[in-house]
């Protein structure tokens, strides 16, 4: 681990290494190959801005017995060598005519086989970062293996965090919460939103994040028509409420959570909204347990806002999970049966319409314990933070 406390134990991974193994024999898989950046991040420790380059795939195999192997572009090399993989295996990439696909082959070829299965990312919330044609090719020089999902064991892993992680996520989530509370003094009515952005991400990496992935930053008069797009080219006015939603990072790690802001006085259908927005939230919180599932926390959440005459949210669920990505499996919704256990953690993210395609949308983040839930955001205030 780095001095200022990132980055993580050779045995965390080897811990991850070990429960993958344990999973890929009683899922009856020789391997499982790792090409998406988040799951080679999990597996390897491994971490570049080169993700940005689309040019060159990247393998990591993780055999049922034994030690990860990497098949990397060259250039890779150096960097990969810091992390607890040792065995590195490289071509002189880009070649577009064959960009590892006949190490690739070579390589699994060689690998053990007693079920002659090899996983790949290729189900739910899932990615093979590579030329699909080149796949095909992979495939095809692979005669005897059947090509499988390994999706649903990544994310049997990767759902369930260790302390390690809940802890990179709990001090994102310290330092966005501290963030947004020391918004409000600095913004006024009459600010574009593009220059509150500004100010926000300023505050985030003075509080210590890493990067700012994600924030949507929107406003309206008396709520907001969307959640997703922003920051617009608008004044703050008095009456307009303004959104912003957060996905930053500390050593990899996500928080995801909203606040709204009352820019002077808001109408009493706004504040009426605001009310029982947060009062869903708080059944949801209230709800996330073990055993418990997210259509569970869906309901309850649900239950408040139909209660109080809502007409129902435009969002699709009501939160997820969270950790290296900003959004992960599974989604607080109807049907989604997943039992929750301890170190899972979860948005709570209700959002109700109300008036003339107006909207308010809160979100908290909590860690699943063994007898219920800790709050890992800075609860939001139940009336709205002003700004003059």
């Amino acid at each position: 681990m780095m001095a200022d406390g990132r980055g993580f134990e050779r045995s965390e991974f080897e811990s991850r290494m070990s429960r993958a193994q344990s999973e890929m024999t009683s899922r009856n898989l020789d391997a499982v190959v790792i090409t998406a950046p988040h799951n080679w991040r999990y597996f390897a420790g491994f971490a570049t801005q080169f993700w940005e380059s689309p040019t060159r795939p990247w393998f990591l195999i993780l055999p049922r017995d034994g030690e990860p192997i990497a098949v990397i572009p060259t250039i890779g090399e150096p960097g990969l060598a810091k992390t607890w993989v040792s065995d590195i295996r490289t071509w002189p990439a880009p070649q577009p005519q064959d960009d590892g696909v006949s190490l690739m082959a070579q390589v699994l070829g060689d690998c053990p086989r007693t079920y002659g299965r090899i996983g790949w990312e290729m189900g739910r919330e899932s990615i093979v970062r590579m030329p699909i044609a080149d796949f095909d090719r992979i495939r095809a020089a692979c005669a005897g293996l059947e090509f499988a999902d390994a999706s649903p064991l990544i994310w049997r892993l990767r759902m369930v965090k260790s302390q390690a992680e809940i802890s990179r996520i709990e001090r994102a989530c310290r330092i966005g919460s501290d963030a947004y509370a020391a918004l409000p003094a600095q913004l006024s009515a009459g600010m574009n939103e593009h220059d509150i952005a500004r100010i926000f991400r300023a505050e985030l990496t003075r509080q210590g994040a890493d990067a700012i992935p994600f924030m949507a930053v929107t406003a309206g008069a008396g709520g907001y028509d969307q959640i997703i797009v922003g920051p617009n080219d608008r004044d703050l006015a008095d009456g307009d409420v303004l959104f912003i939603d957060l996905g930053a990072t500390y050593d990899g790690y996500f928080c995801d959570f909203d606040r709204n802001f009352a820019c002077g006085r808001i109408d009493d259908d706004t504040s009426r909204t605001q009310d029982i927005v947060w009062r869903a939230t708080e059944a949801g919180i209230a709800a996330a347990r073990p055993g418990a599932t997210p259509a569970d926390l869906a309901a309850a959440m649900v239950s408040v806002m139909a209660d109080a005459g809502a007409s129902g949210g435009n969002v699709g669920r009501l939160g997820h999970g969270l950790g290296l990505q900003l959004t992960e499996p599974p989604s607080n919704m109807p049907g989604e049966e997943t039992v929750l256990e301890p170190g899972m953690v979860m948005t709570i993210e209700p959002g109700m319409d109300y008036g003339d395609g107006k909207m308010l949308v809160h979100e908290e983040n909590v860690v699943i314990t063994e007898d219920g839930c800790r709050l890992l955001t800075t609860r939001a205030p139940r009336e709205m933070w002003q700004i003059s």
